[in-house]
C-alpha cells in the first residue's frame, strides 16, 4: 500500500519529530547539568610544617576555632599520615601515589627529589576532574613539578616567595611571575592566599555557578621562617613561659580527653636535635638559640624568653591561617556552596626542629617575627607541637608522619564531631575525592597504560567508623624508613636498626619491642623490601626523565 502525504501533512510529522528532538536533548542537557550541580565540590586545605596537636580540636592551645568547628560539624581522622616532608606529601596528594613511585621522593641509588620529574601517566588530580566538569583552583604554595596550569588548573597563585611573608616578590599567577612595586607595603602571605581563593570563589559564582569545582588551598604557614603580624604575635606572647615541657603535658591531657589519642606521652628526646646541622646559624642568632629540647628549668632566662617568643609566632602563624579559612568559609556559605562542599584540612609534615638562616638573613636588633628576621621552631617547642609523638619533620617516626585530617560536608557526612581511628595517607586522598565526584580513574592515559596506585578512598569511614583494609602503608625519606600493617610498625632513623612499635596503645613509640619479637621485625622487614623493590623497578623505567641534579640525588633540601 502507498501512503500519499500532502506537503502540509509532512510539516507537521517533522515539526512533531523536531519538538520531540529537541525536547530529548534538552532533557538529557537538563539532566546533565543537575548532575553536575549535584556533584560536590572540593576544598583541600594543607598547612605547611604544623604539628599533631597545634588545632584546638587535636588537643591545642592555639586558637583555631573555625578549623574547631569543621570538626565539631564533621569528622577528626586520628591516625592519618603524610610523608614527614612538603615535597614528598604534595606529589602523594595530588597523584595518590607514594613521591618515590613518580620520581618526587629518593630511592636507594636512583636519585629523585625535589627536582624529580613525574612520569606522563602521574596526573594530577585536576586532569580526573575537568572531564566531569569541575573547574580547578589553586592558591597557595605549589612544590610539585611542571607549571601549574598545565596540571589542570584553571587559575593558580603560586606564592614562590617562601622565605619573606611580607612579600610578593617572586610568585606566579597562572604561571606569570608578578609585579611588585618597589614601595610594596601591607602585604601577607597568608592573607593573599586567602584573597586569591575568595576571589577564585567569587568568579566561579558569577560565571559557572552550574558547575562543581576543586579548590586546592595549600598554605605556607606556619613554616619557617617565624614571620607574623604585630597584632598576631601579641596574643600568645607570654603564653609560652611555662616551657615545652608543661605545654605538652596539657595538650597531651586535652587528647586524652578527646579520645584523640591511646597511648602514654612520650619521653622527651633531649638528644635530638635538628635534622641538619648549620652552625653558622648560631652565631647569627645569638646566646637565645639552642639546639636541644633541654630541660626548660636549666635554661637561662634569655633562652627561655627566646623560645618562647618563637612558639608565639608560630601560634600566630597558625591563628591567622584559622582567622583566613573563616573568611574562605564564609565565602562558600555567601555563594550557596558551603552545604555540598567537601572541605578537608591536613598537614604536610610534622612541626620542624630545623634551625637555620637564609634568604634575607636575620637583624637581631628588628622585631622578632618581622620581616628582617628568620626564626625556626627548633627542637623543643616542635616536640611540643607534636604531642604526644617522637620526633619531628624529615623522621618517620609518627611526630615526623602524623597530621590532623579533618572532613567537613553537610550534605553528605551527618555525624557531628565524631573520630575515625582508621589508618589513612596522603596517597588516598585521590580515589576518595574521585568517588566522592563520581568519576572514575582512566586505565591509560595518552595511550600508556597507568600503574595501579596504592590509595584506597576513605568514603565509607564517612559513614562510621570503620578500619579501611589495605595490606600496608609504607615510608622512606632521606634513609629513615617504616611501615605500618595493622597496628604494626617497624620504623628506623638513617643508619639505625628496626624498631618495633605495637601502635594499638603505643602510638608514642616508647616500648621498642624488636628484641622480644625478630620473627615480626623479619616479617615486615620482607613487606617494606618488597614495596621499596616494586617502586624502584617503576621508577627505573623512566629514570631519563630525570634531570641530572635529580638523579644524583642533588637539590633535594626543601
Amino acid at each position: 500500500m502507498i501512503v500519499v502525504m500532502q506537503e502540509s501533512s509532512v510539516s507537521v510529522v517533522l515539526m512533531g519529530s523536531m519538538r520531540v528532538f529537541f525536547s530529548l536533548l534538552f532533557t538529557t542537557l537538563g539532566l546533565l547539568t543537575a548532575s553536575a550541580a549535584d556533584k560536590p565540590n572540593v576544598v583541600f586545605i594543607l598547612a605547611d610544617d604544623m604539628g599533631f596537636s597545634d588545632l584546638g580540636c587535636y588537643g591545642g592551645d592555639i586558637a583555631t576555632p573555625n578549623m574547631d568547628s569543621l570538626a565539631t560539624n564533621g569528622l577528626r581522622f586520628t591516625q592519618f599520615y603524610n610523608t614527614a616532608r612538603c615535597w614528598p606529601t604534595r606529589g602523594a596528594l595530588m597523584t595518590g601515589y607514594y613521591a618515590q613511585e613518580i620520581h618526587r621522593d629518593e630511592l636507594p641509588g636512583l636519585g629523585g627529589g625535589g627536582r624529580g620529574v613525574r612520569q606522563p601517566w602521574a596526573r594530577l588530580l585536576p586532569d580526573f576532574l575537568k572531564p566531569a566538569g569541575y573547574r580547578n583552583y589553586h592558591s597557595g604554595k605549589w612544590h610539585i613539578d611542571g607549571p601549574v596550569l598545565e596540571a589542570g588548573f584553571d587559575r593558580s597563585l603560586d606564592t614562590r616567595n617562601q622565605g619573606n611573608f611580607f612579600s610578593a616578590k617572586g610568585n606566579f599567577v597562572d604561571d606569570v611571575p608578578v609585579k611588585v612595586p618597589e614601595d610594596e607595603t601591607g602585604y601577607y602571605t597568608t592573607i593573599a592566599v586567602a584573597d586569591h581563593a575568595i576571589d577564585c570563589l567569587k568568579e566561579h559564582a558569577a560565571k559557572y555557578a552550574d558547575r562543581p569545582f576543586f579548590h586546592y588551598i595549600p598554605f605556607i604557614a606556619p613554616h619557617f621562617p617565624l614571620h607574623a603580624l604585630p597584632e598576631d604575635i601579641a596574643r600568645y606572647r607570654d603564653k609560652y613561659l611555662q616551657g615545652w615541657e608543661a605545654m605538652r603535658e596539657a595538650r597531651f591531657k586535652r587528647q586524652k580527653e578527646m579520645g584523640i589519642v591511646n597511648t602514654e606521652l612520650s619521653a622527651l628526646e633531649t638528644d635530638v636535635g635538628p635534622p641538619y646541622d648549620f652552625p653558622e646559624a648560631f652565631k647569627i642568632l645569638g646566646p637565645g638559640e639552642i639546639n636541644r629540647p633541654l630541660p626548660w628549668a636549666d635554661l637561662t632566662d634569655e633562652q627561655r624568653r627566646f623560645q618562647a617568643t618563637k612558639m608565639a609566632i608560630h601560634a600566630a602563624m597558625v591563628d591567622r591561617m584559622d582567622r583566613e579559612i573563616g573568611r574562605i568559609i564564609q565565602q562558600l556559605k555567601d555563594m550557596g556552596a558551603y552545604d555540598n562542599t567537601v572541605i578537608f584540612f591536613a598537614s604536610d609534615n610534622g612541626a620542624s626542629a630545623e634551625i637555620m638562616v637564609r634568604n634575607g638573613g636575620h637583624d637581631p636588633k628588628a622585631a622578632p617575627g618581622s620581616a628582617a628576621t628568620y626564626l625556626c621552631l627548633g627542637p623543643g617547642f616542635s616536640s611540643a607541637s607534636n604531642t604526644p609523638f617522637r620526633r619531628h619533620k624529615t623522621w618517620v617516626h609518627e611526630g615526623g608522619i602524623s597530621t590532623p585530617l579533618i572532613a567537613h560536608w553537610p550534605k553528605g557526612i551527618s555525624a557531628h564531631g565524631e573520630l575515625r581511628q582508621t589508618p589513612a595517607h596522603m596517597v588516598d586522598i585521590v580515589p576518595t575525592i574521585l568517588e566522592l565526584a563520581g568519576v572514575e580513574k582512566p586505565k591509560t592515559w595518552e595511550g600508556e597504560a597507568i600503574p595501579e596506585a596504592p590509595g584506597k578512598s576513605l568514603v565509607p569511614a564517612f559513614a562510621k567508623d570503620e578500619v579501611i583494609q589495605r595490606d600496608s602503608i609504607w615510608w622512606l625519606h632521606e634513609g629513615n624508613r617504616a611501615v605500618r600493617v595493622g597496628d604494626w610498625k617497624l620504623v628506623a632513623a638513617k643508619g639505625d636498626a628496626w624498631e618495633l612499635y605495637d601502635l594499638k596503645t603505643d602510638r608514642a613509640e616508647a616500648h621498642n619491642l624488636a628484641s622480644q619479637m625478630p620473627e615480626k621485625v623479619k616479617e615486615l622487614e620482607t613487606i617494606w623490601q618488597k614495596q621499596t623493590d616494586e617502586y624502584s623497578e617503576l621508577a627505573k623505567k623512566t629514570m631519563d626523565l630525570q634531570p641530572k641534579a635529580a638523579a644524583k640525588g642533588k637539590g633535594k633540601k626543601k
